[in-house]
Parts: structure tokens; C-alpha cells; sequence
């Protein structure tokens, strides 16, 4: 059985699965693996625009690192080269990701989630980083992803007592954009998928590129960022189509290029 699923489920998206709910999705060598080659198959595919990473089964989206392979001494198998931990919390890429967290997002979990650009969770899901609990440090971005995603003194709190927050909490603060029942969890972030993909996906994606770099780069560069890629996006044949379908009032044919 594979570790990790990927299928096109709509035109334009991607759904990807960790595939081990018996192991509460944990990541081990053969996720990493997965999702790395998940990331590399969505940026070959022109058709593909936005996706979707879910954990299977009810109880957790993620429940970070597998402790058991790295009891093992397998620890270094969870993360790749190119991807870092799990295939992606370093990976670099250029498609618009979703997290659908049906369960838990804990330690690598809510890694993950942060690694994603979007997120829909679950109402009985919780979020957190409780590796200091263990004598560990959340070393896959979350103690500095987190506190750029929400008020600072609510990600020291989590980071520093270990304890998580509701996801009710985390939509408060705006770390996660929806909370949902959980057998709705798919349906929404599909219904957030299909918002994206509705627009010219070139301008999507220079968008997110810049929009990434924000907490990163001073303004004054981030100015010539943006001029480049509206430069780019200027350059497409989406970028006469736009205007093109708003005076013929009619829906855009996007078609990536």
C-alpha cells in the first residue's frame, strides 16, 4: 500500500494523501519519498493549478515525526535533500497548496500545515507544537513559521508550554482559513481549491511567489519583485484573454501560458 496517494480529482487539482492511519499518519522514510515526488508530479503538470494534502483515516492529519523509525535510527529517512522534512517543508515550489486537516495537526503535522499556503481544519481538530515536552526543538520551520502565521505571543505560548490550541483557536488568529465538521473537511478545501483555479493560474502563482517573500525582504525590493512578475504575467497569452472575455462578457479561457 502506497504511503502516500495522489490523485486529480477535478480539472486543475490535486488531492494528495499520507496514506498511514493506523500510525496516525506519521511520516516516515516512505512518506518523505511520497510527497516529494507529489510536489515534483504537480509542478511538471501544467494542468494541475492548486493541491490538496489531507491525512487519511479520522483521527489526524498528521501526527509528525514517526518515533518509532527514529528510535530506530532511521530518523534521517524522514526528510529528503531537495524537500527537507517529510519531501516538504523546504521544497521548493510553485503551485498553490491546501491543507485539509481532518484530524490532529501536531509537531511535523503542523509543520506541514505551515508549509501549505492555505489550510481548512476540522471542529474537533487541535494544533500545536509539543516537541519541547520530548526535549525537542520543532526544527522543520515551525518555531519561526509560526509566529509570522499568528499573534506572537499566542505562537510562544504554544511553542514554549507545548500545548496546542482548538481549531476554532487557530481560525481566530488566522492560522487556518476554515473550520468545518469533519466529514466536510474535503468538500471545503475543494471548494477553496476550485476559487483559486477559477483565475488565470500564471498571475496566481506570480502572486504567491511574491506574497511568499513579504516577511522576508524589505519593501524596497519587494517593489522590484512585484515589477518583475508583473512583467512575466504581462507576457502571457492569459494576460489578453482577461480583458479579452471582460468585454465579449464572458468566463476566461485560461490556459497557462
Amino acid at each position: 500500500m502506497a504511503a502516500v496517494l495522489y490523485e486529480v480529482v477535478e480539472p486543475h487539482i490535486a488531492l494528495v494523501t499520507i496514506n498511514r492511519p493506523e500510525a496516525r499518519n506519521a511520516i516516515n522514510g516512505a512518506v518523505a519519498e511520497g510527497l516529494e515526488a507529489a510536489v515534483d508530479r504537480s509542478e511538471a503538470d501544467p494542468d494541475i493549478w492548486a493541491v490538496i494534502l489531507t491525512g487519511a483515516g479520522p483521527h489526524a492529519f498528521c501526527a509528525g515525526a514517526d518515533l518509532k523509525e527514529v528510535s530506530a535510527g532511521n530518523g534521517a529517512a524522514l526528510a529528503t535533500e531537495r524537500g527537507g522534512f517529510a519531501g516538504l517543508a523546504r521544497a521548493s515550489r510553485t503551485k498553490l497548496w491546501i491543507a485539509a486537516a481532518q484530524g490532529h495537526a501536531l509537531a511535523g503535522g503542523l509543520e506541514l500545515l505551515l508549509s501549505c499556503d492555505l489550510a481548512v481544519a476540522a471542529e474537533g481538530a487541535t494544533l500545536g507544537l509539543p516537541e519541547v515536552k520530548r526535549s525537542l526543538v520543532a526544527g522543520a520551520g515551525g518555531v519561526f513559521r509560526l509566529p509570522r502565521a499568528i499573534p506572537k505571543a499566542i505562537a510562544l505560548q504554544m511553542i514554549a508550554t507545548g500545548e496546542p490550541i482548538s481549531a476554532a483557536r487557530a481560525a481566530h488568529f488566522g492560522l487556518v482559513n476554515a473550520v468545518v465538521p469533519a466529514a466536510e473537511v474535503r468538500e471545503a478545501a475543494l471548494d477553496l481549491a476550485r476559487r483559486v483555479v477559477v483565475n488565470a493560474p500564471i498571475a496566481v502563482r506570480e502572486s504567491l511567489a511574491v506574497a511568499r517573500l513579504a516577511a522576508e525582504m524589505p519593501e524596497a525590493a519587494l517593489w522590484e519583485v512585484s515589477k518583475a512578475a508583473s512583467t512575466r504575467t504581462r507576457a502571457t497569452e492569459d494576460f489578453k484573454e482577461g480583458p479579452r472575455a471582460f468585454v465579449e462578457k464572458r468566463a476566461p479561457k485560461w490556459v497557462g501560458r
